[in-house]
């Protein structure tokens, strides 16, 4: 049994981020500033994480005590689509890479981030850290899922064949500043929000919508992830993966009235439904997270605003 009470101290501590220019990781950068001046990055040009023997030298040469794990590669549906090659093995480096030098270089504690699409494609609502492998997974991004799968897999192992100290976190759907708004990789809410700021721009009469609009999604803003990391590395020290998310699931349908009412466009929104819908449910139980005392703190739609202004202000 897991004291709740025992907090691991971040203070005095090197820190390491990897995959610090995403938006998973400049966020956590941004968070942890706040508690530490011990910060570790570095560039892709500099250290490719694919690269076993680099790796392992870098931790040697810079001996970080805690590891965040926010380095992938990530996409949508359509990316998982046409690269399940480079979503399953980029993945499987990365993360394998990583985790084996903070094993021989005694990393204190290591946190790898997972994702909600580990999960059965029809899994009960809403999902239990006990629902992973109790099913299929969603064919879209079945590549992905999987290698996350073995991340989750590994820390646990390390966990219980050399008594480390890594910590999985399952984060539900994310969106935020540092965003890919790349029209044919990007996720949901990026993909959306450009989509209606063109079509704003460009006086469209409609957007098309992939699917049916009727799957229902959870969505997190990244700094209640970012948060949410921090809190976990002082508070929780279990191999056994924990969700991170808000709880509360919104359909497809109603997120595009959200963004269009965003970014202030008042034209049609019509629906692709030969387009795939996806996994039809996702919503994460968060009862685990909440009782060790972290909850999430920002609304969707001011989430959004704040995603759409800084967009305005770096991308379109």
């Amino acid at each position: 049994m897991i004291s709740k009470n025992k907090i691991f101290n971040i203070e005095n501590k090197s820190i390491f981020v990897a995959g610090h220019n995403g938006m998973v990781g400049s966020a956590t950068l941004n968070e942890l500033s706040k508690k530490s001046d011990q910060l570790l990055y570095v560039n892709s040009r500099t250290l490719d994480l694919k690269n076993e023997d680099k790796v392992l030298k870098w931790f040697k040469d810079n001996q970080p005590q805690i590891v965040i794990i926010a380095a992938a590669k990530v996409g949508g549906i359509f990316a998982n689509s046409i690269y399940p090659v480079d979503f399953l093995e980029n993945n499987l480096r990365i993360q394998n890479n990583v985790i084996r030098a903070s094993y021989v270089t005694g990393v204190e504690k290591l946190v790898f981030l997972g994702s909600s699409c580990i999960y059965p494609k029809y899994s009960k609502q809403p999902i239990k850290e006990e629902y992973l492998l109790s099913g299929f997974l969603e064919p879209t991004n079945e590549a992905y899922a999987i290698a996350k799968i073995a991340g989750i897999k590994l820390c646990e192992s390390y966990s219980k064949q050399y008594n480390c100290n890594f910590i999985s976190l399952l984060p539900t759907n994310l969106y935020g500043p540092n965003d890919n708004f790349d029209p044919k990789f990007s996720h949901v809410p990026a993909a959306l929000l450009r989509r209606f700021h063109e079509a704003k721009i460009n006086n469209q009469r409609s957007v098309l919508v992939w699917g049916t609009g009727k799957p229902r999604r959870e969505f997190m803003h990244v700094s209640d992830l970012a948060k949410a990391i921090i809190f976990m590395i002082e508070h929780y020290s279990s191999s056994e993966p924990i969700n991170i998310g808000t709880g509360k699931d919104i359909s497809i349908k109603q997120f595009a009235e959200i963004i269009a009412d965003v970014v202030g466009y008042e034209g049609l929104i019509t629906y692709d439904e030969s387009k795939p819908d996806g996994t039809p449910l996702k919503k994460l139980d968060i009862s685990k997270a909440i009782s060790y005392g972290w909850k999430p703190e920002i609304s969707l739609k001011s989430g959004i605003k704040n995603t759409y202004n800084w967009a305005l202000k770096n991308i379109f």
